[in-house]
C-alpha cells in the first residue's frame, strides 16, 4: 500500500523528531560519560545531534539530485533557529546568554554565515567547497572540547556523570540509543523529502520554497523542542547556545557533508543568493548586538525576532503563490522592516560599546 504525501510528510516528522530526541540522549549521555562540561555538550554534541535531521534531509536530497531543496533546507533552517526558536523562547521567559558564546562561538557563526554567502557566490558548492568546511567544523569542535574540559565538569541536573573511565554496558547503551536515532533520521528524512517533493511538483512550488520553509521547520522540531523545554525549566542559557551551536553545525558539517557526497556541484539558486543566504547573514549579523545588550534576550526583541520570521515567511508564500501584493509586500518589508530592524540593532551596538562588551571580548 503507498501512502500519500501529506501522510509520508507527517510520518517522516514524527520519525525526526523522535530519532533526533533518541540521539541527543544517548549522544549527550556518551559526551558527558567521557568528560565534556555541559556547554560543550551544548555546543557540539546536542547541537550536532539536533542538527542531524538536517544532515539526512540535505545530504539524500543531493544525492537525489535536488539541490535546491538540501541548500534550502540548511538556510531555511538557520534563518529559523535565529528568527523563530529564538523569538519565541524569549517571548515564553527572556533568555540568559553565556559569556563564552557571545566571546567566540557567535562571532564564529557571523564568520562562517559569511563565508557560505562566498562560497555560493559562483551558484554551486563544490567538493572542495565541502572539504573546506568540513575542516573548519572538525577545528571547531575540536576546539570547542579542548576549552570545555579547561572549563569545568559540572553535570546537568539529572545527568549522571560517571567516575573514572565509562563502563563498557553504559557506553554500548549509549552508541545504541546512538544507532537506532540514526536510523529514524535516516528514514524520516528519506519519507520527508520525498513528500516535500512530490508537493512541490504537485501544487508547482519550487522545491526551494519548500526546503525553505515546510522541510525547513520540520527538521528544526528537535531545536525548537530543547529550547522550550530548556526554557520553561529555567535553563535558558541552553537556549542560545544550542541554536548557536546547530547552525555552525548546519553549515560546516551538514552542508560540507553534503557537497562532499554528491554525486556533483550542490546548485545554489540565483533566488537564494538573492534574498535567502543574505536574509541569514542579516538575521545572524542582527542577532549578536541583541545578545550583547545584558548579555540576555528580552521579551521586546524576542517579539522583534518573531516578527522578522513572520515578515520572511509571508514574503516567500506571496512570491510563491505570485500573488499581486507579492512586489508591495516586498517593498514594504524592505524600506519599513529592514531599517527598523538596522536601527534597534545599531542602537544594542552602541549600548553594549559604552559598556564595555565589546572591548571585554576582544
Amino acid at each position: 500500500m503507498t501512502l500519500s504525501s501529506p501522510v509520508l510528510l507527517v510520518l517522516g516528522l514524527v520519525l525526526l523528531a523522535g530519532g533526533a530526541d533518541v540521539l541527543i540522549r544517548g549522544a549527550a549521555r556518551l559526551g558527558l560519560s567521557l568528560g565534556l562540561s555541559p556547554l560543550v555538550v551544548g555546543l557540539t554534541v546536542v547541537a550536532v545531534g539536533t542538527s542531524a535531521p538536517e544532515l539526512g534531509v540535505s545530504v539524500f536530497s543531493a544525492w537525489a539530485g535536488q539541490g535546491d531543496l538540501a541548500v534550502g533546507n540548511v538556510v531555511g533552517s538557520n534563518i529559523g533557529n535565529l528568527l523563530l526558536i529564538l523569538g519565541l523562547s524569549a517571548l515564553l521567559r527572556p533568555l540568559v546568554v553565556d559569556p563564552a558564546v557571545l566571546r567566540w562561538d557567535f562571532p564564529f557563526l557571523v564568520g562562517v554565515s559569511a563565508l557560505l554567502f562566498a562560497l555560493a557566490w559562483d551558484g554551486a558548492l563544490s567538493s572542495v567547497d565541502g572539504l573546506v568546511c568540513l575542516l573548519l567544523g572538525c577545528v571547531y569542535t575540536w576546539r570547542s572540547i579542548q576549552v570545555g574540559r579547561r572549563q569545568g565538569t559540572e553535570t546537568p541536573e539529572g545527568v549522571p556523570r560517571s567516575v573514572g573511565r565509562p563502563r563498557f554496558a553504559t557506553v554500548a547503551r549509549d552508541l545504541a540509543l546512538i544507532g537506532v536515532g540514526l536510523g529514524m533520521l535516516v528514514l524520516g528524512s528519506r519519507w520527508l523529502v520525498d513528500a516535500a517533493v512530490h508537493m512541490a511538483r504537485a501544487l508547482g512550488v519550487s522545491e526551494l520554497v519548500i526546503g525553505l520553509t515546510v522541510v525547513a521547520i520540520g527538521t528544526s522540531l528537535p531545536e525548537l523542542f530543547t529550547s522550550i523545554v530548556a526554557t520553561m525549566r529555567g535553563q535558558r542559557e541552553i537556549v542560545v547556545g544550542n541554536v548557536v551551536g546547530s547552525n555552525i553545525a548546519n553549515i560546516l558539517l551538514v552542508l560540507g557533508a553534503t557537497a562532499v557526497v554528491a554525486r556533483g556541484p550542490v546548485r545554489v539558486a540565483p533566488g537564494a543568493l538573492a534574498l535567502d543566504v543574505p536574509v541569514m547573514l542579516f538575521a545572524t549579523v542582527c542577532c549578536y548586538p541583541l545578545l550583547l545588550t545584558g548579555g540576555a534576550v528580552s521579551r521586546k526583541e524576542g517579539a522583534l525576532l518573531m516578527s522578522g520570521y513572520f515578515v520572511y515567511v509571508v514574503h516567500l508564500a506571496l512570491t510563491a503563490a505570485r500573488h499581486a501584493w507579492a512586489p508591495g509586500f516586498a517593498r514594504v518589508a524592505l524600506f519599513a522592516f529592514v531599517p527598523v530592524a538596522c536601527l534597534v540593532a545599531v542602537g544594542a551596538s552602541v549600548s553594549a560599546w559604552r559598556a564595555g562588551r565589546f572591548r571585554a571580548r576582544t
